[in-house]
């Protein structure tokens, strides 16, 4: 690790693209107006003034990665304008453009996403959203959309190209092995820490490793539960989770989803105590152990994954894997809020959050056809009811995926 004279920030080596990477990213999808990829005429005076203010004080505190994406809204046009008036010449700038069928679609999508962004270059660019096979096969088939980055890359607009990723840890480590990236955008924080081989594979590549979204995705923590800031004290429930990323050597930087200038400052707070992580996180690591063992029993913590069906094995297609996984944060941590719109997202979301909740269960699903898929599982007896449990917590709401983070 390694500071600069230019930042406040510590950076890591960004795997094989050799960025000096600073350990916070500013994440461009929270800050914008909308959702909509709004016309110039339509962006407020007030919504581009938050944008100013969050990217001045970025550049202030030595942010100097800042990542947006094509279909973040109005991100890249609000970015675009802001971007001149607060240069840095230690910028890295990166978008992320979905793979098409297509290529000529991809290529369209990419030429507006540096238009809008008013810039001639990015330094990175991400394949945005490589959550099945096929779109891994979309990206890195002959003719396909990987070969118009090279193009590009020749051309010198594009710096180094990585992929973003809800997927499975089998397909993300599938775009891994393939070694046609140079980088990877994926999940992993306290509350899931199932794509660890992923960043096992990542480091065995050399590849720079960003985990994103690690407050909201990572429990909601902009408003953390009164017992999630109990346990985590006393430390912010953000400060541990952030701590808890980068105390791992493998990992090079996590997106800060700023939606105003001060909501920098707890993640600051974190880097400045990067130095003394493992002692500060490991009693509250403890804490949140022994309180999940408390309300949850060791039995349970220890089997309840075993012999559950994929989603498209189960009638109804409901993700029992998330849903208990929901379940087990709820009880554990009272992570209600994020719970409810994690519950709410499946169904809704295609393949960023793929299969469907508990609802369909005692209407269209019988107790009988899920027990029929459960045979393997331990639990078999218990998982109807707990699911009925958590729908009554936190069903009768759905949400569309605002983002794909």
């Amino acid at each position: 690790m390694k500071s600069t004279a230019l930042s406040a920030l510590p950076t890591r080596r960004f795997g094989r693209t050799e960025l000096a990477m600073p350990v916070l990213s500013l994440g461009g999808m929270r800050f914008q107006q909308s959702w909509s990829d709004l016309k110039e005429s339509e962006i407020t005076n007030a919504a581009q003034r938050t944008v100013q203010e969050t990217l001045d004080r970025a550049v202030e505190l030595g942010f100097h990665h800042l990542e947006t994406a094509r279909h973040y809204g109005s991100s890249e046009r609000q970015l675009g304008w802001a971007l001149p008036q607060f240069p840095d010449p230690d910028r890295i700038l990166q978008t992320k453009v979905p793979p098409r069928e297509d290529p000529a679609v991809f290529e369209a999508e990419l030429e507006l996403s540096l238009e809008r962004l008013n810039v001639q270059r990015v330094e990175l660019l991400a394949i945005h959203g490589i959550n099945r096979m096929d779109q891994l096969d979309q990206t890195l088939r002959s003719g396909g959309c990987m070969e118009v980055v090279r193009r590009w890359q020749r051309q010198g607009r594009i710096d180094h190209v990585g992929f973003s990723t809800h997927g499975d840890t089998s397909v993300i480590e599938a775009a891994i092995h393939s070694d046609a990236f140079d980088y990877v955008n994926l999940h992993w924080y306290y509350i899931r820490q199932d794509n660890e081989p992923a960043i096992a594979s990542a480091q065995r590549h050399d590849m720079g490793v960003f985990i994103i979204s690690p407050t909201d995705k990572g429990g909601h923590l902009h408003t953390p539960s009164l017992l999630l800031q109990q346990l985590c004290a006393p430390l912010h429930p953000i400060v541990f989770n952030d701590l808890f990323c980068l105390r791992d050597l493998r990992v090079h930087t996590i997106s800060v989803g700023a939606s105003k200038p001060g909501d920098l400052d707890l993640h600051l707070e974190a880097a400045q105590q990067l130095d003394s992580a493992e002692t500060l996180i490991a009693p509250i690591e403890d804490r949140l152990r022994d309180q999940a063992l408390q309300v949850l029993g060791e039995p349970w913590l220890m089997s309840w994954r075993e012999g559950l069906p994929h989603w498209k094995d189960t009638p109804g297609g409901i993700n029992l894997p998330v849903l208990l996984w929901l379940h087990n944060m709820l009880e554990a941590w009272d992570l209600e809020s994020y719970a409810r719109a994690r519950y709410g997202l499946l169904g809704h979301a295609g393949d960023w959050h793929p299969g469907f909740n508990a609802d369909a269960l005692d209407l269209e699903v019988s107790e009988s056809d899920l027990r029929a898929v459960l045979h393997q599982s331990p639990w078999a007896e218990k998982i109807p009811g707990l699911l009925r449990g958590l729908r009554e917590r936190v069903g009768g709401f759905s949400q569309r995926r605002s983002s794909s983070a």
